[in-house]
């Protein structure tokens, strides 16, 4: 798509999605025109897109990436008065509707029953509202938010078996199904318990600590490495976990899945990373380090990846390596850089950009990832807080 073309809405709520609509491409040209790459006239198509209707601030209905909270995310970027004074509107609606989330999360904590998805996940959840309040530098919000995942980390009962207080009854689609009885675990950093890991231990790393906190991350490192397969450069998690395979304790599915961002391994490894480097635990941040550089060096992984995205591709992984090889003990995973950013180009060449537009599945991700150095690993502008992988 065009970005200079412009936006046409193509559904309800597209203006401000961050995922996949009209904010995550105001994100990528906020970026540009920060760095003094492009003027202001490329944004502001996009701008009015994403504010052209009422902004979504109901708690059922927005999280990072859709309404108030993505538009806001956007908005922390323009340097402009008016982006301020909107800021400011809004960062007060995100309070309410952080506090609505987490009254909802602790009561249903107190019935002892299990989360949604969508009650604790970075996209639409509670780690998704934390990850916003720890941009912005709101120390209550951030907190109170800390405090309930906490909370989430401590183990339930569930037909007399013990389960991790983060398994879900829903499906892998984010609702519950009769294909998947007894719900799931999930592993992945955009829906799973990789996501409250990773807000845990980049809060934790910025001196934002409530009760608790280095338990927490302990509880889910120490699940992690209960369902790792392999050590060093040949470990591996899975995406998921059935009802079935936690009661029998062991995974009925070989091999690792797609190396992406969202659920594979370099999501899972980055945050376990995280974990290390806040806690000062030395060998974890290695055996994720290495686990990591595993993945890259194995062309198996590596082919099941078939699109450039950020959420589900090419671009996802890269940015996760950048990320990494920044804090790394050693200069390896940066060497893989180059060679990723090549078999980026070689996708491209063969198969175009996406047809949408947007962050995390079109073009605009792919877009911001390129915009970095392919040596440099720190982007002159932070944008990718929302995928929590900055640290």
């Amino acid at each position: 798509m065009n970005h200079d073309a412009p936006p046409t809405p193509t559904r309800p709520g597209w203006g401000q999605s961050l995922y996949s609509g009209a904010a995550g491409v105001a994100l990528l040209h906020a970026v540009r025109a920060r760095a003094g790459q492009e003027d202001r006239d490329a944004l502001r198509p996009w701008a009015a897109a994403m504010v052209k209707g009422p902004i979504q601030a109901a708690p059922e209905a927005c999280g990072l990436y859709e309404g108030a909270p993505a538009v806001a995310y956007v908005l922390s970027f323009m340097q402009t008065s008016t982006a301020a004074r909107a800021l400011t509107t809004l960062d007060r609606h995100l309070a309410d509707v952080t506090r609505h989330g987490l009254k909802q999360a602790h009561a249903r904590i107190d019935r002892g029953t299990l989360p949604s998805l969508g009650e604790y996940d970075l996209i639409s959840g509670m780690t998704g509202l934390g990850t916003y309040h720890l941009h912005r530098g709101h120390k209550r919000e951030l907190r109170d938010t800390l405090a309930y995942l906490v909370r989430l980390t401590e183990p339930v009962i569930i037909e007399s078996q013990p389960m991790p207080g983060w398994w879900t009854g829903d499906s892998p689609e984010l609702r519950p199904t009769p294909r998947w009885p007894g719900g799931h675990g999930n592993f992945g950093l955009a829906h799973g318990i990789a996501g409250p890991l990773a807000l845990l231990a980049t809060a934790l790393r910025h001196g934002h600590t409530v009760s608790g906190h280095t338990q927490a991350i302990t509880r889910i490192c120490e699940w992690l490495d209960r369902w790792r397969t392999g050590t060093g450069s040949h470990a591996w998690w899975p995406d998921l976990i059935t009802r079935d395979e936690h009661r029998r304790g062991a995974l009925q599915r070989p091999g690792p899945r797609r190396p992406s961002w969202c659920y594979g391994t370099p999501g899972i490894a980055r945050a376990q990373q995280l974990a290390g480097i806040a806690l000062g635990d030395r060998d974890r941040q290695r055996q994720a380090e290495q686990a990591l550089a595993g993945c890259l060096a194995d062309d198996k992984q590596l082919a099941q990846l078939t699109d450039a995205s950020v959420c589900h591709g090419w671009a996802g992984l890269i940015q996760t390596v950048s990320r990494a090889a920044a804090d790394a003990v050693d200069d390896q995973l940066a060497g893989y850089l180059p060679r990723l950013h090549a078999r980026l180009d070689e996708h491209l060449d063969h198969s175009g950009l996406p047809a949408g537009a947007g962050l995390m599945d079109g073009t605009a991700g792919i877009h911001l990832v390129r915009f970095a150095d392919p040596v440099d690993t720190t982007p002159a502008v932070p944008w990718d807080q929302c995928l929590l992988l900055r640290g």
